[in-house]
Protein backbone atom coordinates (compact mmCIF):
# COMPACT_ATOMS: atom_id res chain seq x y z
CA UNK A 1 0.00 0.00 0.00
CA UNK A 2 1.44 3.46 -0.72
CA UNK A 3 2.03 5.81 1.92
CA UNK A 4 2.15 8.61 -0.10
CA UNK A 5 0.10 11.27 0.30
CA UNK A 6 -0.51 12.67 -3.15
CA UNK A 7 -2.41 8.60 -3.53
CA UNK A 8 -5.05 9.33 -1.29
CA UNK A 9 -6.54 10.69 -4.24
CA UNK A 10 -7.30 7.47 -5.95
CA UNK A 11 -8.90 5.95 -8.36
CA UNK A 12 -11.41 3.93 -5.62
CA UNK A 13 -11.88 7.85 -3.70
CA UNK A 14 -12.75 9.45 -7.10
CA UNK A 15 -15.26 6.69 -7.93
CA UNK A 16 -16.98 7.28 -4.90
CA UNK A 17 -16.34 10.53 -5.47
CA UNK A 18 -18.12 10.90 -8.69
CA UNK A 19 -21.40 9.18 -7.17
CA UNK A 20 -21.25 11.87 -4.46
CA UNK A 21 -21.07 14.33 -6.63
CA UNK A 22 -23.87 12.77 -8.73
CA UNK A 23 -26.40 12.84 -6.18
CA UNK A 24 -25.47 17.27 -5.79
CA UNK A 25 -24.30 18.61 -9.28
CA UNK A 26 -26.99 18.81 -12.24
CA UNK A 27 -26.23 17.31 -14.88
CA UNK A 28 -23.08 15.80 -13.71
CA UNK A 29 -21.84 12.99 -15.70
CA UNK A 30 -19.63 10.30 -13.67
CA UNK A 31 -17.70 8.53 -16.90
CA UNK A 32 -16.87 11.76 -18.59
CA UNK A 33 -15.46 13.43 -14.88
CA UNK A 34 -13.25 9.84 -14.05
CA UNK A 35 -12.09 10.50 -17.99
CA UNK A 36 -10.75 14.10 -17.19
CA UNK A 37 -9.52 12.97 -14.29
CA UNK A 38 -7.39 10.40 -15.04
CA UNK A 39 -5.56 11.98 -18.26
CA UNK A 40 -2.22 11.86 -20.04
CA UNK A 41 -0.45 13.61 -17.09
CA UNK A 42 -1.90 12.18 -14.00
CA UNK A 43 0.41 9.99 -12.79
CA UNK A 44 3.12 12.74 -12.94
CA UNK A 45 1.11 14.92 -10.49
CA UNK A 46 2.31 15.51 -6.69
CA UNK A 47 -0.43 16.15 -4.40
CA UNK A 48 -1.07 20.00 -4.91
CA UNK A 49 -1.13 19.45 -8.72
CA UNK A 50 -3.69 16.43 -7.90
CA UNK A 51 -6.07 18.58 -6.04
CA UNK A 52 -5.99 21.58 -8.61
CA UNK A 53 -6.67 19.37 -11.31
CA UNK A 54 -9.74 18.39 -9.03
CA UNK A 55 -10.96 21.65 -8.75
CA UNK A 56 -10.22 22.46 -12.34
CA UNK A 57 -11.94 19.24 -13.79
CA UNK A 58 -14.79 19.85 -11.46
CA UNK A 59 -15.23 23.25 -12.95
CA UNK A 60 -16.30 21.83 -16.20
CA UNK A 61 -19.58 20.69 -14.78
CA UNK A 62 -20.45 23.69 -12.01
CA UNK A 63 -22.95 26.65 -13.36
CA UNK A 64 -20.66 29.44 -14.59
CA UNK A 65 -22.34 31.69 -12.45
CA UNK A 66 -19.93 31.13 -8.99
CA UNK A 67 -22.73 32.18 -6.40
CA UNK A 68 -24.68 28.91 -7.57
CA UNK A 69 -21.83 27.11 -7.35
CA UNK A 70 -20.51 27.70 -4.35
CA UNK A 71 -24.37 27.12 -3.32
CA UNK A 72 -23.71 23.91 -4.77
CA UNK A 73 -20.14 23.30 -3.29
CA UNK A 74 -22.50 24.18 0.30
CA UNK A 75 -24.88 21.56 -0.35
CA UNK A 76 -22.14 18.78 -0.88
CA UNK A 77 -20.41 19.70 2.73
CA UNK A 78 -24.40 19.44 4.24
CA UNK A 79 -24.20 16.26 1.99
CA UNK A 80 -21.93 15.01 3.75
CA UNK A 81 -22.55 15.99 7.13
CA UNK A 82 -25.94 14.07 6.56
CA UNK A 83 -23.76 11.43 6.16
CA UNK A 84 -22.23 11.67 9.50
CA UNK A 85 -18.91 12.81 7.97
CA UNK A 86 -18.22 16.04 9.83
CA UNK A 87 -14.68 16.23 9.19
CA UNK A 88 -12.97 15.22 5.65
CA UNK A 89 -9.58 14.31 4.98
CA UNK A 90 -6.74 15.67 3.10
CA UNK A 91 -8.32 14.48 -0.39
CA UNK A 92 -11.17 17.05 -0.66
CA UNK A 93 -8.49 19.72 -0.61
CA UNK A 94 -10.27 20.46 -3.88
CA UNK A 95 -13.55 22.29 -2.40
CA UNK A 96 -11.87 24.94 -0.61
CA UNK A 97 -9.05 25.00 -3.82
CA UNK A 98 -12.43 25.67 -5.91
CA UNK A 99 -13.08 28.39 -4.03
CA UNK A 100 -9.69 29.83 -4.13
CA UNK A 101 -9.33 29.34 -8.17
CA UNK A 102 -12.83 30.39 -9.23
CA UNK A 103 -13.87 32.54 -6.06
CA UNK A 104 -11.98 35.04 -6.09
CA UNK A 105 -13.57 37.82 -8.07
CA UNK A 106 -16.49 37.08 -5.94
CA UNK A 107 -15.90 38.16 -2.39
CA UNK A 108 -19.23 37.70 -0.51
CA UNK A 109 -20.11 34.35 -2.26
CA UNK A 110 -16.73 33.16 -1.38
CA UNK A 111 -16.65 34.44 2.14
CA UNK A 112 -19.56 32.57 2.65
CA UNK A 113 -18.91 29.32 1.13
CA UNK A 114 -15.47 29.28 2.88
CA UNK A 115 -17.58 29.70 5.94
CA UNK A 116 -19.60 26.71 5.96
CA UNK A 117 -17.01 24.76 4.10
CA UNK A 118 -13.84 25.28 7.23
CA UNK A 119 -16.72 23.36 9.26
CA UNK A 120 -15.48 20.05 7.60
CA UNK A 121 -12.50 20.57 5.72
CA UNK A 122 -9.73 23.88 6.20
CA UNK A 123 -9.73 26.93 4.14
CA UNK A 124 -6.73 28.04 5.81
CA UNK A 125 -5.17 28.15 2.39
CA UNK A 126 -8.22 29.22 0.03
CA UNK A 127 -8.34 32.24 2.38
CA UNK A 128 -4.93 33.61 1.77
CA UNK A 129 -5.57 35.48 -2.26
CA UNK A 130 -8.38 36.88 -0.56
CA UNK A 131 -6.17 38.67 2.42
CA UNK A 132 -4.02 39.82 -0.92
CA UNK A 133 -6.61 41.03 -3.08
CA UNK A 134 -8.84 42.28 0.01
CA UNK A 135 -6.85 43.25 2.65
CA UNK A 136 -9.20 45.78 4.56
CA UNK A 137 -12.27 43.72 3.98
CA UNK A 138 -10.95 40.14 5.01
CA UNK A 139 -8.99 41.53 7.72
CA UNK A 140 -12.33 42.43 9.49
CA UNK A 141 -13.77 38.69 8.34
CA UNK A 142 -11.24 37.05 10.11
CA UNK A 143 -11.95 39.54 13.00
CA UNK A 144 -15.37 38.59 13.04
CA UNK A 145 -14.93 34.85 12.45
CA UNK A 146 -12.74 34.86 15.60
CA UNK A 147 -15.78 35.00 17.84
CA UNK A 148 -18.28 32.63 15.44
CA UNK A 149 -19.94 29.78 17.51
CA UNK A 150 -18.17 27.50 15.30
CA UNK A 151 -14.71 26.31 16.52
CA UNK A 152 -13.45 25.41 12.88
CA UNK A 153 -14.35 28.64 11.84
CA UNK A 154 -12.28 30.29 15.00
CA UNK A 155 -9.29 28.75 13.72
CA UNK A 156 -9.48 29.67 10.18
CA UNK A 157 -9.32 33.08 11.50
CA UNK A 158 -5.78 32.43 13.56
CA UNK A 159 -4.67 29.62 11.04
CA UNK A 160 -5.72 31.25 7.84
CA UNK A 161 -3.52 34.23 8.73
CA UNK A 162 -0.42 32.68 9.88
CA UNK A 163 2.64 34.64 8.63
CA UNK A 164 4.63 31.61 7.56
CA UNK A 165 2.22 29.06 7.23
CA UNK A 166 3.57 25.86 5.88
CA UNK A 167 2.59 25.15 2.22
CA UNK A 168 0.82 28.30 1.65
CA UNK A 169 0.42 31.22 -0.58
CA UNK A 170 2.73 34.11 1.37
CA UNK A 171 1.54 37.45 3.17
CA UNK A 172 3.81 39.77 2.97
CA UNK A 173 2.60 42.64 5.08
CA UNK A 174 1.13 40.19 7.47
CA UNK A 175 5.23 39.25 8.02
CA UNK A 176 6.06 42.56 7.92
CA UNK A 177 3.70 43.86 10.26
CA UNK A 178 1.53 41.34 12.02
CA UNK A 179 -0.29 44.14 14.27
CA UNK A 180 -3.24 43.38 12.65
CA UNK A 181 -3.46 39.62 13.63
CA UNK A 182 -2.80 40.32 17.13
CA UNK A 183 -6.43 41.19 18.15
CA UNK A 184 -7.52 38.07 16.43
CA UNK A 185 -5.09 36.17 18.88
CA UNK A 186 -6.41 38.64 21.74
CA UNK A 187 -9.97 37.24 21.31
CA UNK A 188 -8.79 33.29 20.80
CA UNK A 189 -6.30 33.15 23.60
CA UNK A 190 -8.48 31.67 26.00
CA UNK A 191 -10.75 29.88 23.47
CA UNK A 192 -12.74 26.96 24.76
CA UNK A 193 -11.04 24.78 21.92
CA UNK A 194 -7.32 23.24 22.05
CA UNK A 195 -7.57 23.11 18.44
CA UNK A 196 -8.14 27.14 18.55
CA UNK A 197 -5.69 27.41 21.04
CA UNK A 198 -2.94 25.52 19.26
CA UNK A 199 -3.58 27.58 16.47
CA UNK A 200 -2.81 30.53 18.19
CA UNK A 201 0.38 29.19 19.39
CA UNK A 202 1.45 28.59 15.77
CA UNK A 203 0.43 32.09 15.09
CA UNK A 204 2.58 33.14 17.95
CA UNK A 205 5.61 30.98 17.38
CA UNK A 206 5.33 31.99 13.21
CA UNK A 207 5.52 35.57 14.14
CA UNK A 208 8.42 35.42 16.83
CA UNK A 209 10.81 34.38 13.90
CA UNK A 210 10.69 38.12 12.36
CA UNK A 211 8.93 39.89 15.57
CA UNK A 212 10.30 38.88 18.55
CA UNK A 213 9.65 41.61 20.59
CA UNK A 214 5.96 41.80 19.53
CA UNK A 215 5.44 38.29 20.91
CA UNK A 216 7.31 38.97 24.16
CA UNK A 217 5.00 41.51 24.98
CA UNK A 218 1.38 39.20 23.70
CA UNK A 219 3.52 36.64 26.72
CA UNK A 220 4.05 38.94 29.29
CA UNK A 221 0.72 40.35 28.98
CA UNK A 222 -1.08 37.03 28.75
CA UNK A 223 0.69 34.98 31.39
CA UNK A 224 -0.65 33.78 34.32
CA UNK A 225 -4.65 34.43 33.06
CA UNK A 226 -5.08 30.58 33.01
CA UNK A 227 -3.78 26.67 32.93
CA UNK A 228 -4.68 27.02 29.05
CA UNK A 229 -3.15 30.05 27.85
CA UNK A 230 -0.01 29.56 29.98
CA UNK A 231 0.37 26.58 27.85
CA UNK A 232 -0.48 28.56 24.94
CA UNK A 233 1.95 30.66 25.45
CA UNK A 234 4.76 28.23 26.42
CA UNK A 235 4.27 26.42 22.74
CA UNK A 236 3.99 29.53 21.37
CA UNK A 237 7.56 30.64 22.38
CA UNK A 238 9.20 27.36 21.32
CA UNK A 239 11.23 29.23 18.94
CA UNK A 240 12.56 31.73 21.01
CA UNK A 241 13.07 29.38 23.60
CA UNK A 242 15.08 27.06 21.54
CA UNK A 243 16.89 30.23 20.39
CA UNK A 244 18.17 30.85 23.70
CA UNK A 245 16.22 34.14 23.54
CA UNK A 246 17.07 35.10 26.95
CA UNK A 247 14.20 37.72 28.07
CA UNK A 248 12.05 34.79 26.75
CA UNK A 249 13.92 32.59 29.28
CA UNK A 250 13.71 34.10 32.21
CA UNK A 251 9.82 34.84 31.92
CA UNK A 252 9.17 31.17 32.33
CA UNK A 253 11.73 31.14 35.01
CA UNK A 254 14.50 29.52 33.60
CA UNK A 255 17.22 30.91 35.37
CA UNK A 256 21.77 30.92 34.49
CA UNK A 257 23.38 27.87 34.23
CA UNK A 258 25.69 28.58 36.30
CA UNK A 259 24.33 26.98 38.76
CA UNK A 260 23.89 24.25 37.22
CA UNK A 261 26.95 21.71 36.66
CA UNK A 262 27.65 20.03 34.24
CA UNK A 263 30.40 17.18 34.12
CA UNK A 264 30.70 13.64 32.05
CA UNK A 265 29.58 15.13 28.95
CA UNK A 266 30.48 12.28 26.07
CA UNK A 267 30.10 11.32 22.87
CA UNK A 268 30.61 7.13 22.81
CA UNK A 269 31.30 6.79 19.81
CA UNK A 270 33.04 9.12 17.65
CA UNK A 271 32.47 7.33 14.09
CA UNK A 272 29.18 6.43 13.04
CA UNK A 273 27.20 5.28 9.73
CA UNK A 274 24.15 6.85 8.50
CA UNK A 275 21.51 4.73 9.51
CA UNK A 276 23.02 4.40 12.65
CA UNK A 277 22.37 6.08 16.48
CA UNK A 278 24.43 8.64 18.01
CA UNK A 279 25.18 7.77 21.66
CA UNK A 280 25.80 10.56 24.44
CA UNK A 281 25.66 10.77 27.83
CA UNK A 282 25.95 13.22 30.71
CA UNK A 283 25.71 14.33 34.79
CA UNK A 284 24.09 17.56 35.72
CA UNK A 285 23.47 18.83 39.48
CA UNK A 286 21.47 21.92 40.59
CA UNK A 287 23.60 23.74 42.66
CA UNK A 288 21.27 26.21 43.72
CA UNK A 289 20.25 26.83 47.13
CA UNK A 290 16.98 26.21 45.98
CA UNK A 291 15.21 23.94 43.91
CA UNK A 292 14.70 25.03 39.94
CA UNK A 293 13.42 24.26 36.92
CA UNK A 294 16.22 22.90 34.42
CA UNK A 295 15.50 22.22 30.56
CA UNK A 296 17.65 20.53 28.81
CA UNK A 297 18.33 20.80 24.93
CA UNK A 298 20.89 19.33 22.63
CA UNK A 299 22.32 21.20 19.70
CA UNK A 300 22.98 19.25 16.15
CA UNK A 301 25.25 21.21 13.77
CA UNK A 302 24.75 19.65 10.43
CA UNK A 303 27.17 19.26 7.90
CA UNK A 304 25.86 20.73 4.54
CA UNK A 305 26.40 20.48 0.90
CA UNK A 306 28.26 23.49 1.03
CA UNK A 307 30.60 22.49 3.85
CA UNK A 308 29.25 25.07 6.43
CA UNK A 309 27.24 24.10 9.69
CA UNK A 310 23.31 24.27 10.13
CA UNK A 311 21.99 24.01 13.98
CA UNK A 312 19.48 22.34 14.64
CA UNK A 313 18.15 22.19 18.76
CA UNK A 314 15.92 18.87 20.44
CA UNK A 315 14.39 19.10 23.30
CA UNK A 316 15.50 16.72 25.82
CA UNK A 317 13.77 17.39 29.15
CA UNK A 318 12.58 19.51 31.79
CA UNK A 319 11.67 20.00 35.06
CA UNK A 320 12.36 20.89 38.44
CA UNK A 321 15.17 19.74 40.36
CA UNK A 322 15.70 19.69 44.23
CA UNK A 323 18.44 21.32 45.87
CA UNK A 324 21.41 19.91 45.22
CA UNK A 325 19.91 16.85 43.30
CA UNK A 326 21.83 15.35 40.84
CA UNK A 327 21.08 13.20 37.91
CA UNK A 328 22.71 11.01 35.13
CA UNK A 329 21.08 10.84 31.65
CA UNK A 330 21.93 9.03 28.57
CA UNK A 331 20.50 9.68 24.74
CA UNK A 332 20.38 8.96 21.31
CA UNK A 333 19.89 10.43 18.13
CA UNK A 334 19.12 8.38 15.34
CA UNK A 335 20.50 9.33 11.76
CA UNK A 336 18.16 7.04 9.74
CA UNK A 337 17.55 7.91 6.72
CA UNK A 338 14.01 10.75 6.45
CA UNK A 339 12.77 12.23 3.85
CA UNK A 340 13.08 15.79 5.29
CA UNK A 341 16.86 15.97 6.01
CA UNK A 342 19.91 15.16 3.39
CA UNK A 343 23.01 14.42 5.55
CA UNK A 344 26.70 15.00 4.20
CA UNK A 345 29.16 12.35 5.36
CA UNK A 346 32.15 14.23 7.31
CA UNK A 347 32.42 16.15 10.54
CA UNK A 348 29.20 16.90 12.90
CA UNK A 349 29.02 18.86 16.27
CA UNK A 350 26.83 18.01 19.16
CA UNK A 351 26.72 20.31 22.34
CA UNK A 352 24.07 20.53 25.40
CA UNK A 353 21.91 23.29 26.06
CA UNK A 354 20.79 24.52 29.79
CA UNK A 355 18.42 26.48 30.37
CA UNK A 356 19.24 28.49 27.20
CA UNK A 357 22.95 28.55 27.51
CA UNK A 358 25.15 26.40 25.16
CA UNK A 359 27.67 24.90 26.78
CA UNK A 360 30.82 22.58 24.91
CA UNK A 361 30.71 21.35 21.88
CA UNK A 362 32.16 18.30 20.82
CA UNK A 363 32.95 16.66 17.29
CA UNK A 364 32.00 13.13 15.97
CA UNK A 365 32.30 11.99 12.30
CA UNK A 366 29.56 10.61 10.42
CA UNK A 367 30.56 7.89 6.76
Amino acid sequence: MSTLLKDLLSPSFYKLLSEDLNEIVPSFNKQRFLKLIFDKNWNVLELKDRIRHTSSVLHQFMPDDFSKASKLLCDLIVFYENKGLNSLGLAYWFIPDYIEQYGLDHFKDSVQAMEKVTQCITCEFAVRPFLLKYEDKMMKQMLHWSKHKKEHVRRLASEGMRPRLPWAMAIPSLKKDPALILPILENLKSDPSEFVRRSVANNLNDISKDHPDMVLSTLNKWKGKSVETDKLIKHGARTLLKAGHRKTLNLFGYKSSETIELSEFKILSNKIKIGQELHFKFSLKNNHKKKQVIRIEYALYFLKANGQHGKKVFKISEREYGTFERAAINRKHNFRIITTRTYYKGAHHLSLILNGNEQETFQFSLG
